[in-house]
This record gives structure tokens, C-alpha cells and sequence, in this order.
């Protein structure tokens, strides 16, 4: 989805990811920046979904007699993504959908990274325009995925964009998207073993005062902390170092980095956010943390899917680019 723009090392920063974040949602009472458990399990994993476009390209492309976009795209598929929820799913959807994400990772042992997108005024009418159509749709749309969720464990990485673009909005409709926002964290920490962070944009779009005044506002106290670098390409380096300073100002909370396709850092020149040329997969998800804040690397934007359009003809956004996925594949970082 469309990312518009606008190092430090700290001890205990070689600590395997995955047993923090999973230690988190093994414990109970979770939210509002509570301390990791100190001695985490072993060997939790976080969901690979089957029903991905990724997969479904790669299951598809030996047929089409590529042996090298084939195993490129083998090699998305066997990656933890985040699956995204919104507004072209109708409430009863979005709720069955989670329930299917959710059960089938509880089936596995794994844990499922959700996103949600759905707010209204999405992406101020951008290549990812869309959303519910008013405040009382959000709210049942919202509250049908919240209910959905059970008791299983879960990671929610919430609505993209919404505070980073909130400049686009008049003062009546930013006022309510805070509202939707702390209405939305609420509902979904009822449940004790989901774990909320809401997007918090990146190290290039809001100074981290101007960020951690929007979290506060959008109830952040209440989740387990914040996202950056959604759907973007910045650096893990400045995105721990931009997280830090935000943790600092929004009282400890803790934050996950997408690095789905940061590998090489932002695009130089042309455009920095919408399909990026160039880029590559950043450092997998659960990798070593970077600092004791950050709870996890995830990919929460699906590698190979589409911004949008772009103004150059390329596909809509949302849709699987596998050429665009293979160059990512072959420039990786790792």
C-alpha cells in the first residue's frame, strides 16, 4: 500500500525476536507496554498462509516453465506475511476470514500477523483509495473482526497510513478517526492474547514528536505499542533509531519494523514510496532484534504486491506483480 514521505545499538540487541513477541502472547494481561516475560518458550513460529497470492504464483509458476521465478517465488511463500483485511471484504467476510487465518494458525502452532485496513477517507485518495463509507460502517466492520479474533493469539498491525495522513483531513474528520482508532484498540485488546500496534508511519514522514503526539491521541496507551515503516522501504537502522525517540515520547511502548522490502533502503530518486525500483526483501521476519524496544521484524507488506497504478500503468494496487516480486527476491539481503 502507498507510503507517502514526507543507529544505535542498545544491549540485549542480539535476543531472537521470536521469543519476545511470542513470549508477549503466551503471557496473559497483555497490552499497554507491559514488560516481556523473563524467561520466554521455545520455538514458537510465526502462521505462513497458504492462501496467499505469493503462494499462489509460486504453485503456479513451474507449469509456466520458469525455473528461476519459480523458486524466487518459493522463497515468498515459505515467509510469515502479514494477511491484510479491508474494506472490499463486507463484515461477515472480514469476520470468517479471521476466523479462518486465526483457527488455521492455532491448528499449526504458529501465531498470525492481521492487518487492518479499512478506515474511511483511505489513503486521502490515493492509489489505495477506499475504505468503509462513514464512522458507523467502520465501527461494524471493525467490531466483526474483533469478534472474530477468540481467544487464540494474534499480532494486529492497525489501518496503515491513518496517522501519517491525517493531514488531508478536515479537523471534524480527524477528530473522528482518532475516535475509530482508540474505539478499535479497545475492542480488539479485550482479548487478552491479541497483540495491537498501531501504524505509526516512518522515520522519514512525521518527527517523532509530531508521530508520538498522534499515537497518544489515537490511544496507543492501550496497545502494545506502534508499527513503522509499513509498506515502505527505510532503512531497519533509521526505523529503530526514529522507533527509540517515539518509544521514548509515547511512555516505553514497544514497536515492530516491517521490513518486507527494505533490504536496499529507500529508492534514490523517482518515487521513494509507490512500487520503488530497485528494492530488495529486508532482514526475514523474527530476525535478531535491534534493540530491546522492538518487539519484532515482520513483513507486514506483502512482498510483490502492488501500490497501485503509480502513474506509470502498473498494476492496481493490492495485486501480485511477480516480476516485481522476483526482483526483490534476487536483491535480498540476506
Amino acid at each position: 500500500m502507498p507510503r507517502r514521505p514526507r543507529r544505535r545499538r542498545r544491549a540485549g540487541a542480539g535476543a531472537p525476536a521470536r521469543l519476545v513477541l511470542l513470549a508477549l502472547l503466551a503471557a496473559a494481561g497483555l497490552g499497554g507496554g507491559a514488560a516481556p516475560p523473563p524467561s520466554p518458550p521455545q520455538g514458537v513460529r510465526l502462521h505462513v498462509s497458504a492462501d496467499r497470492q505469493a503462494a499462489r504464483a509460486a504453485a503456479a509458476a513451474p507449469a509456466a516453465g520458469s525455473a528461476a521465478e519459480a523458486d524466487a517465488l518459493d522463497v515468498l511463500a515459505a515467509q510469515p506475511t502479514a494477511v491484510w483485511l479491508g474494506s472490499w471484504l463486507s463484515p461477515q467476510r472480514a469476520a470468517d476470514r479471521t476466523r479462518e487465518v486465526v483457527a488455521a494458525a492455532a491448528a499449526g502452532g504458529t501465531v498470525p500477523v492481521l492487518v487492518l485496513y479499512a478506515l474511511p477517507h483511505r489513503d486521502c485518495g490515493g492509489w489505495s483509495a477506499g475504505g468503509s463509507a462513514d464512522a458507523a460502517s467502520y465501527r461494524a466492520w471493525s467490531a466483526a473482526v474483533a469478534g472474530a479474533l477468540g481467544p487464540q493469539r494474534a499480532v494486529v498491525v492497525l489501518e496503515p497510513d491513518s496517522l501519517g495522513q491525517l493531514d488531508c483531513l478536515d479537523g471534524a474528520a480527524r477528530a473522528e478517526r482518532y475516535a475509530l482508532l482508540r474505539g478499535a484498540v479497545r475492542e480488539l485488546t479485550a482479548h487478552p492474547a491479541t497483540l495491537v500496534y498501531l501504524d505509526g508511519g516512518h522515520s522519514d514522514w512525521l518527527p517523532a514528536e509530531e508521530a508520538a503526539a498522534r499515537l497518544r491521541r489515537a490511544g496507543v496507551a492501550g496497545a502494545r505499542g506502534f508499527a513503522t515503516n509499513v509498506s515502505n522501504a527505510r532503512s531497519t537502522a533509521d526505523e529503530v533509531a526514529w522507533g527509540l525517540r517515539v518509544s521514548a515520547l509515547t511512555g516505553g511502548a514497544r514497536f515492530v519494523v516491517d521490513t518486507s522490502r527494505n533490504g536496499r533502503g529507500p529508492a534514490t530518486g523517482g518515487d521513494p514510496w509507490c512500487n520503488p525500483p530497485g528494492r530488495a526483501l529486508g532482514r526475514p521476519p523474527l530476525s535478531a532484534r535491534p534493540a530491546p524496544e522492538v518487539d519484532a521484524l515482520l513483513w507486514v507488506k506483502a512482498p510483490g504486491e502492488s501500490d497501485g497504478d503509480c502513474g506509470r500503468g502498473e498494476p492496481a494496487a493490492g495485486r501480485f506483480w511477480p516480476a516485481y516480486a522476483v526482483g526483490l527476491v534476487q536483491r535480498r539481503a540476506w
